[in-house]
């Protein structure tokens, strides 16, 4: 039983689990497993998973292997394996054991041949378009093959031949001797093996005939000790044939596969042929793309693993599918970047600053706080000078009603600084506001000045000091809710998911900031440096806004 129940809220998988321990079910143990195909990297769904089955083991003091589903070698490489293993660790789990379906292809062929000999499996060379055609439908039963009552000597004969390699690709299939009439179509004689001429990343070219996946992953369950074979509710219509094969073989464990509802997240799509069409087509720009739903995207563009965590134990379990809202993953964002984000000053759209009355040749190191509610994270020095950068809509000529920013004749104050006031407005040959003119109070710092209020308070960086920037504002990738119910999914990309901003300013304290450091832009929103930050020109990505600023159709 997990010794933090009350911490933990329980779910209807604890309670078959709570049960099983209850009446001494697979002697106390708890063994779970995250089998995914390497054919592509991990995406938001896939953290669902990867929550659930290595938090389970760890609430009942289990053990979860980390299993490669690897018996489809035409789209799967070793590039997914190294990602995976990435993805899972930065999430903070830790694998008991690391196993591939290939480490069992010896025994997966000999469970065959037992099959074989017990009567419950046949080689067929009925064509795919004739198995479609005679397997009939959910109101009627299917036609058996002609092979289907071949000899257990001819079909043990073929097996082997199909193991050597003297028949073409697709020429036989080996199918599963069960029920052609059965209400489930996964039933009716499904292929468990067949003839696939693909070098495979860890076996090489030693096998030319490779298992499915409904047949390898209950017996790879099976041999690795699992107890609760957790998966998504997909999966609910082949748990007889999962049960179907395990029982027939007999094997030493049977265990218990059992079914919750996927992750449906809006704006988005989890489909892996769909994303590989979206990086090959470059409609983004690569599987870490920002606004892919990819852990290593998420991760680019900010978010943090305890983010993640927290999101898949806030939308919980069910057996009923159902579609998340985006604002409950940006929430659980910004809950954690607000208590654990550096804070920082970043001008976007630079303004310049002349402040008249302030000495040509002085620059001020101020002090301000790392973080308003932490003061444990210490302070860090900001250098001010004569001249500033403020962002452009921190200015009106004409302001709007309750705007409190700065305007001509206004005051301001900026950030862990000065009062200033604007006193002219300096513009280009075209009209356009190139600079103000201002003056400070310098008995302002740190306190508010003698006799007037001053309501608005902006931030800014020195021009001598501050280091270029590029950011990246990224918004989601699709227009709709959900891409997936549209006849062509490219066509609700969203135009304006990324901005891209040049000419930005962030504050000297960030110079070399190391990949991945996250910081609250003040007043703006939540950013992350990118690997393609270079020392002269430093690469931001929104993780996130201050708040939900989304405006729904």
């Amino acid at each position: 039983m997990t010794t933090n129940e009350n911490a933990t809220p329980v779910n209807f998988i604890r309670h078959i689990i709570d049960n099983d321990l209850k009446i001494g079910k697979n002697q106390g143990q708890v063994v779970t497993r995250f089998p995914p195909e390497p054919n592509g990297y991990l995406h938001i769904g896939h953290a669902k998973s990867i929550c659930l089955n290595f938090g389970i083991a760890a609430a009942y003091n289990g053990t979860c292997n980390l299993r490669f589903d690897d018996t489809n070698p035409e789209k799967e490489s070793d590039e997914y394996v190294q990602a995976i293993m990435r993805d899972v660790e930065w999430l903070g789990f830790q694998w008991h054991e690391l196993r591939h379906a290939s480490d069992y292809f010896e025994q997966l062929y000999d469970y065959a041949v037992q099959l074989i000999k017990d009567g419950k499996a046949y080689v067929d060379s009925s064509t795919p378009e004739q198995m479609r055609a005679n397997r009939g439908s959910l109101t009627e039963p299917g036609k058996a093959s002609p092979d289907r009552e071949r000899s257990i000597a001819d079909n043990l004969d073929l097996f082997t031949r199909m193991r050597a390699g003297e028949f073409a690709d697709g020429q036989y299939v080996l199918r599963a001797k069960i029920d052609m009439a059965s209400p489930n179509m996964n039933m009716r004689d499904p292929t468990i093996y067949r003839i696939r001429r693909v070098h495979h990343q860890r076996t090489g070219d030693n096998w030319c005939l490779y298992p499915m996946y409904d047949y390898t992953h209950c017996i790879s369950d099976a041999l690795e000790g699992i107890t609760h074979s957790i998966c998504t509710l997909e999966f609910e219509d082949h748990r007889p044939l999962y049960d179907w094969v395990l029982d027939e073989l007999q094997t030493p464990r049977h265990p218990q596969q059992i079914e919750f509802a996927r992750l449906q997240l809006e704006y988005t799509i989890v489909s892996k042929r769909k994303l590989n069409q979206l990086v090959m087509e470059k409609h983004v720009n690569g599987w870490d793309d920002p606004r892919m739903p990819t852990i290593a995207g998420l991760r680019r563009a900010g978010v943090t693993p305890a983010a993640i965590r927290d999101f898949c134990e806030r939308i919980g379990l069910t057996k009923q599918n159902s579609w998340i809202e985006m604002g409950v993953l940006e929430y659980c964002i910004r809950e954690d970047l607000n208590e654990n984000a550096l804070r920082a000053m970043a001008v976007l759209q630079p303004l310049r600053v002349v402040i008249d009355n302030y000495p040509d040749d002085q620059t001020e190191l101020l002090e301000v706080s790392n973080h308003p509610q932490k003061p444990e994270l210490g302070k860090r020095q900001i250098p001010f000078a004569k001249t500033i950068l403020i962002e452009q809509d921190d200015f009106a000529e004409v302001p709007p009603p309750k705007y409190k920013r700065l305007v001509e004749g206004g005051e301001v104050r900026l950030r862990g600084s000065y009062v200033i006031r604007c006193n002219e407005i300096i513009k280009d040959s075209a009209g356009n506001i190139i600079e103000l003119r201002c003056s400070y109070d310098p008995d302002t710092l740190g306190k508010n000045p003698e006799g007037r209020k001053v309501k608005g308070v902006i931030h800014w960086v020195s021009e001598a000091h501050a280091q270029a920037a590029e950011v990246r504002l990224y918004n989601r990738l699709f227009t709709v809710p959900n891409p997936d119910n549209e006849e062509n999914f490219l066509t609700v990309v969203n135009p304006n998911s990324l901005e891209i901003l040049q000419g930005c300013r962030v504050e000297p304290s960030l110079s070399g900031a190391a990949i991945e450091s996250r910081y609250q832009f003040e007043r703006t929103g939540y950013f992350c440096v990118d690997k393609d930050s270079t020392a002269e020109l430093m690469v931001f990505n929104r993780t996130v806004t201050l708040r939900d600023n989304w405006v729904k159709d």
